[in-house]
């Protein structure tokens, strides 16, 4: 009777132990899985101070954003590549800026330019440039993209309006300062560069 007794009570001590480990251990792992998960929701929040309020802001992923972040750059890449003034280390800052943001493709039609006397004449008749972007079409899955625009060339004694056409693709790169998009122009090519209308300015 004490032997059976004893047994009994033994079962139970193991039964009772071993739904303890049992509960112990779901415990355990539910408390990593919860910690993950929150975790990895904080680091999709981030907060940004409006003087001294915090606002929760939420991270997105650059697939998320790409079609802003490329329409971006090659806007930005078309900005510095062909808005121009009659000062020659304006033009080459311009330039440098553009050629971080462009493959060789671009360099390449900056020297054609450059060799044919293009900047050298700007400086010589004091012609202005400016850029205005009318539409970008630009695929997801491909990576190309088609620039649309329309430049400006202010001269003495005329306006000169021109439809611009460019395409080409992007390339993902590291994110640096000088490429803050982390995005690289490659095979950019001129499609359409043609005049569409000229003015001529009123003299006094």
């Amino acid at each position: 009777m004490v032997i059976k007794n004893l047994e009994n009570k033994i079962k139970l001590v193991l039964i009772v132990c071993s739904l303890f480990l049992t509960s112990c251990v779901i415990i355990s792992i539910a408390s990593i899985w919860t910690a993950r998960v929150m975790v990895t929701d904080a680091q999709q929040k981030v907060y940004v101070l409006d003087g001294n309020v915090p606002i929760l802001v939420n991270r997105s992923t650059m697939e998320e954003t790409l079609d802003v972040e490329a329409k971006s750059h090659i806007e930005m890449f078309h900005h510095y590549f062909f808005t121009l003034a009659p000062d020659d280390k304006y033009i080459k800052y311009t330039m440098e800026k553009a050629m971080y943001l462009v493959d060789e493709t671009g360099l390449a039609q900056y020297n054609t330019l450059k060799e044919k006397g293009f900047y050298s004449n700007i400086m010589g008749t004091s012609a202005v440039f400016s850029i205005f972007c009318d539409s970008i079409k630009f695929e997801k899955d491909k990576m190309e993209f088609t620039y649309y625009g329309r430049q400006r060339i202010e001269r003495r004694t005329s306006i000169l309006t021109r439809e611009l056409v460019t395409a080409g693709q992007l390339k993902r790169v590291p994110r640096t300062e000088n490429n803050p998009h982390g995005l690289l122009v490659v095979n950019w090519r001129t499609l359409l560069n043609k005049d569409i209308e000229q003015k001529t300015k009123l003299s006094y």
